[in-house]
This record gives C-alpha cells, structure tokens and sequence, in this order.
C-alpha cells in the first residue's frame, strides 16, 4: 500500500469508472486495474463490485474510502507543514450552497489571483455533511451555519466567525400578511436534503406553532424561490441569497433573526494555503459584507 495506489483507489471510487480514472490521472487503463487489483490483493478484500464498466464500491470498500481520504488528507498537509510560508498545494474548500451563492465569488476570484500555487478543490453540501466531511478529512475546511440548537460538542473543530445572516421565510405574493405560524396557509416547505441548518430553522419554526412541515426537497435555491413565487411552498433563505433572486418574481418575507456563518476547520489545521485563505476571508468580511445590488424583500 503506497499513497499512489490510494490515490488511485480514490479516484476510481469518485469517478465509478476505471476509464474515467485513468483519463483524471494521465494514467493507462491497464495500470489503473493492475494497481487496484494488487490493493485488493494485498488488503485480501474485494473493494469494488464490477458491474460492467461501472465500478461501485463494496462495504469494505467504502470503509476503507474513509480511511484513505485521512491518510491522503495528513499526507497533503505534512507535505505543506514543510513550507509555512508558501501557500501551495491543494486545499479542499466545502461551503453551502448560500456561501457559494453570495459570498465566495469576490474572494475566491482574489485567492486565486494571490496565490495561483494553490489548487482549490470546491464541494457544496449542507452545514452537516460539511461538518462530517471535514471530521473525515474529506475536506480541509468549510463555510457553515449554525443550527438552531447551536454548534453542540465542537472541541474536535474551531470556527471563525464571517457573516451574520439575516434569515427570512419567504411566502407567495399574494399570501396574507404573517404573524406567527398560525397566520400561515401554507405547510409545505421547499427545502434542501436534511443536514440543512436553515430548513432546521424553518421546520422549528412552525413547529413551535404546532405545526408540521411538509417538506418538498429540491436542488437549488432558484428552484426554492420559483416553488415560493408560483405559490406551492414557503421556503427559507438569507436575504443575502433571496435578494439575488428578485427576477424570478416577487415574493413576501418574515424575519426570522439573524444566523452566523463560520468557517470550520480541525483543531490544529494550518497549512500555508488554509491560512491565507482564512485571512481572504477575514478580509472580505471585514464590511458589512453584502451581495452586489441585492434587491431588498418586504
């Protein structure tokens, strides 16, 4: 076992196919089935079931995917300890689908320009994936909001505040004016899979009220927003992500309170490259750190 046969074997599992492998790696074929083969042979476990060309990883190995990601991840990170004061390398960024919406474009653009060394790798889930992705070492750091129970046991990870989120529950256009739940006429709520720290918010919300929601999941806060504007669903966003969405139609809003945004990383964590996109961040959040021209809600 070597860190180019993990590597290998990683690549194969992210892309379910030894052809695609190869062509990501610059690497015959023939090779990629050679090393995978003498994995399996020396762990005496089959990682992955062959169903044609398709390569879907067995229970072993999506085990033994976890332990990999860690030993790749600390191997990265010891290669990039050696120079602390040269962002280089790769760094593997998470972020909500909000952060990446509203907030990342301006810094990313200018981490990249600073510091054209670093390979940025972007994922996007919601806040709890993120976190378990990071507690795996499937990424390095992550942009994610808190829940409304709070952070629950952080000791593992350390969070820098960025942004407060001014949270809204969004209604259709010709809804009543809302007070509490009760107002509501509507219990369908467009939202992401569970793990999304803002449906939380949502479904609480009406919870407290006695009220259960019916949640519609979907894939994207446009689809959010137009399931609002066509007046199936109620959805929450920030206003920071529905003020982007203004042509889409308009819609009503309450304030649900604001929500902090973070950005997660391991204790210990900081390599060059994290530092210096840390520091990208601070800096951009240092105003108060609004969307370009976002079109106001009621």
């Amino acid at each position: 076992m070597d860190l180019a046969a993990l590597d290998i074997f990683r690549t194969t599992a992210a892309e379910q196919s030894v052809t695609r492998a190869a062509t990501r790696l610059g690497r015959a074929p023939s090779n990629i089935s050679t090393r995978i083969q003498q994995l399996e042979s020396d762990l005496g476990v089959a990682l992955f079931d062959r169903d044609g060309k398709r390569m879907g990883l067995t229970e072993q190995g999506r085990l033994f995917l976890t332990y990999a990601e860690q030993i790749l991840g600390l191997a990265q990170e010891a290669r990039q300890q050696l120079h602390p004061d040269s962002p280089s390398g790769r760094l593997r960024l998470g972020a909500m689908e909000a952060a990446l919406a509203s907030r990342l474009a301006a810094p990313l653009a200018a981490f990249a320009s600073a510091w054209p060394d670093v390979a940025l790798e972007i994922s996007a889930a919601p806040s709890a994936p993120l976190l378990a992705a990071l507690r795996a070492n499937r990424v390095d750091c992550a942009l994610v909001a808190a829940p409304p129970e709070g952070w629950g046991p952080m000791q593992d990870l350390d969070l820098c505040p960025l942004y407060r989120e001014d949270l809204r529950l969004l209604l259709p256009p010709h809804h009543p004016p809302v007070q509490s739940a009760q107002d509501l006429r509507l219990d369908r709520l467009a939202a992401f899979a569970q793990g999304c720290s803002y449906r939380r918010y949502g479904e609480d919300w009406l919870h407290q009220a006695g009220r259960r929601a019916q949640v519609q999941e979907v894939g994207s806060y446009h689809l959010m927003y137009a399931c609002t504007v066509a007046g199936s669903c109620l959805s929450v966003m920030p206003q920071s992500v529905a003020g982007l969405l203004g042509h889409l139609g308009p819609v009503n809003s309450l304030a649900l309170g604001p929500v902090e945004t973070c950005l997660a990383s391991r204790k210990g964590y900081a390599t060059a490259a994290f530092r210096a996109w840390r520091g990208q961040l601070l800096e951009t959040a240092r105003p108060a750190s609004r969307p370009a021209n976002p079109r106001p809600l009621p």
